[in-house]
């Protein structure tokens, strides 16, 4: 499987914003500071999220962002979808040339399976998440000892 470090990036950066977003808009710096993530890059994931209509900005002193609807109806592959990743555990990224130009033997096992994935995400809510007991463990350390991150070798990490 397939899924790379802006889908991954994106669903916790989403996930931080449902734990945190009862307390009013959330910023990125906050999240950055958290999650270790870039905070260029989160400004990169959110505008797509802002696109996709799952997150709303709110400008001015005390802004950021919160979710545009409840937690229970964002699901985890709808974030994946709007930072244009898939989920694809083909060799050929689904384009049906695995094989010298032809589809191999085994590529309709392999797209079958994304499409499992991609079910099996469409079914995780960002209230699922939040409700799980490891989650809410994890969320109680970040927010006692907040990340800190040296976001020149998380850029180049990201870009290179």
């Amino acid at each position: 499987m397939r899924l790379t470090t802006k889908g991954r990036y994106a669903v916790t950066a989403m996930l931080d914003l449902a734990l945190h977003t009862d307390k009013g808009p959330v910023s990125l710096a906050d999240i950055s500071c958290r999650q270790g993530i870039s905070l260029s890059y989160l400004e990169q994931l959110f505008a797509k999220l802002r696109k996709r209509g799952l997150v709303t900005s709110i400008r001015g002193p005390g802004g950021g962002y919160k979710l545009s609807r409840e937690k229970s109806a964002i699901f985890v592959a709808q974030i994946v979808d709007a930072v244009n990743e898939s989920v694809d555990a083909t060799g050929c990224k689904g384009r049906s040339d695995c094989q010298s130009g032809t589809t191999c033997l085994t590529h309709h096992l392999w797209c079958d399976l994304s499409d499992q994935i991609h079910d099996f995400l469409s079914r995780i809510s960002l209230e699922n998440l939040v409700n799980r007991d490891e989650v809410k463990s994890v969320a109680g350390r970040q927010e006692q000892h907040p990340h800190r991150h040296d976001e020149s070798k998380i850029d180049a990490a990201i870009i290179g």
